[in-house]
């Protein structure tokens, strides 16, 4: 069996064939990925999945025109076919005078993987491992009084390892793997049928909760969506629980993005340096954080990653930026690139922190009064012009300070500019994640229920 080349010299190899079919400039990445999953349900073995595979893609460039190409195919001579259907793309498609590589002098020239603790390896479960973890996680969550039956349980595990490395000089690359728990379980029957879940991911299969822990947790949302009805309408105050309050800093991300900016399609377009949050929230990307999974020591077009300020004491500090966004704004990348093997680099955050407020949620569910706490959301209209928002919410209405019945099939509308000036974060980030967002009370918004 013929051995596969090491990522890094694929790369090269692609660089090579680039150079060969003539373009002027190219990068190229290659991707190694393996998973294993395993999903049960009633009991038994639904279903097992595994995969591996190496994926290489090329970007070339012609003068200011671009192209990209992607395959599997890891023989030399498909390269020399790739690289030379990539240039007869790239000379046939439009200009872009915004398109190209880094500037030498732009790239990371140092990083410590180590530091970052990306990968634990060594550790790739063996099938029976997972289904034995599935297996326990469905029994505890069925175990809770409550639960009608079980969606479904699964167990995985990733690996992905890639490699850059483009014409400038650049060369680098990183391993992350990846472990997963989830179940969902059902609370009543027929119409009246609600459900819930937990879903667990780690890098480390050391950090990952046990399955009997991820199991009841999933039973007890659920048990407690029992009887579920629809809230009343009005104006309320509403809490968006740590797991759902990610979504709503997720649009002002989306707004902040770079390629959003430059098309003219934000709600943020002219409130650079105006606040946004309240005076003393700041949002952080922090790209270095061991063991998380957003982590990693330089961007999609080899630029160093650093950590920084997108709202700064409550107020919009920078744009999220890669090479051709930032060219277009007149602005010098913010290290934000982010590409798969079949398309060009975009702009993309990697680990956000939230500053954290002083209460519990607990307290916060408390001050609210009567309200209503959102536990999950559904769909999204969201105007990028002007910030317009309307989800659909599932969650719990609250009265005096506490929670008075489950409640589901209702719609929260307000503007995202108004919602953000008017936040209050808890204390209850959690540090595993990616994006550490507390639970999130905003007041005054339009609630659609009964």
């Amino acid at each position: 069996m013929t051995q596969t080349p090491s990522l890094d010299k694929l790369t090269h190899a692609l660089l090579a064939a680039a150079r060969r079919a003539g373009a002027d400039t190219a990068d190229a990445m290659a991707v190694a990925s393996t998973s294993l999953s395993i999903d049960t349900r009633a009991g038994a073995l639904e279903q097992a999945e595994r995969s591996e595979g190496t994926e290489i893609g090329l970007r070339v460039l012609v003068g200011k025109r671009q192209a990209c190409v992607s395959g599997s195919d890891l023989r030399e001579e498909t390269m020399d076919t790739m690289a030379e259907r990539a240039v007869a793309m790239a000379r046939l498609a439009p200009e872009d005078p915004h398109c190209g590589l880094a500037d030498p002098a732009q790239l990371a020239e140092s990083w410590d993987i180590a530091a970052l603790d990306l990968a634990d390896i060594g550790s790739e479960p063996e099938a029976a491992a997972l289904q034995e973890a599935a297996l326990a996680c469905e029994a505890a969550a069925a175990a809770v009084t409550g639960v009608d039956q079980i969606e479904g349980t699964s167990a995985g595990f990733g690996r992905t390892a890639i490699h850059l490395a483009a014409s400038n000089g650049f060369s680098g690359g990183y391993t992350r793997t990846g472990h997963m728990l989830s179940a969902s379980a059902i609370t009543g029957t027929g119409t009246a049928m609600d459900r819930d879940h937990c879903y667990e991911h780690r890098i480390y299969a050391a950090d990952l909760p046990s399955p009997e822990d991820v199991g009841t947790r999933a039973g007890t949302r659920a048990a407690a969506r029992s009887g579920a009805k629809r809230p009343p309408s009005g104006r309320f105050p509403v809490l968006y629980d740590e797991r759902a309050s990610t979504s709503l800093i997720g649009h002002l991300l989306s707004a902040a993005n770079g390629a959003a900016i430059a098309r003219g399609s934000s709600w943020l377009i002219g409130k650079m340096g105006e606040a946004i949050l309240p005076a003393g929230l700041s949002l952080t990307e922090e790209p270095h954080r061991a063991r998380i999974s957003g982590s990693k020591p330089f961007d999609a077009e080899g630029l160093a990653t650093r950590s920084s300020a997108i709202i700064e004491n409550g107020h919009l500090a920078r744009w999220v930026l890669d090479l051709a966004s930032a060219r277009k704004l007149g602005l010098e990348s913010t290290g934000n690139a982010a590409r798969g093997t079949s398309a060009p680099p975009s702009p993309s955050v990697s680990n956000v922190t939230l500053t954290p407020g002083t209460a519990s949620r607990e307290d916060l569910l408390r001050d609210m009064g009567t309200g209503l706490l959102v536990t999950s959301l559904i769909g999204s209209t969201i105007n990028p012009n002007n910030g317009d928002y309307s989800r659909g919410a599932s969650g719990f209405w609250v009265e005096n300070g506490q929670i008075a019945y489950p409640v589901h099939e209702c719609t929260i509308a307000g503007n995202l500019l108004d919602m953000l000036h008017r936040l209050t974060p808890a204390n209850d980030a959690q540090d595993h994640k990616s994006h550490r967002i507390p639970s999130l009370l905003v007041e005054g918004l339009t609630l659609a229920g009964a």
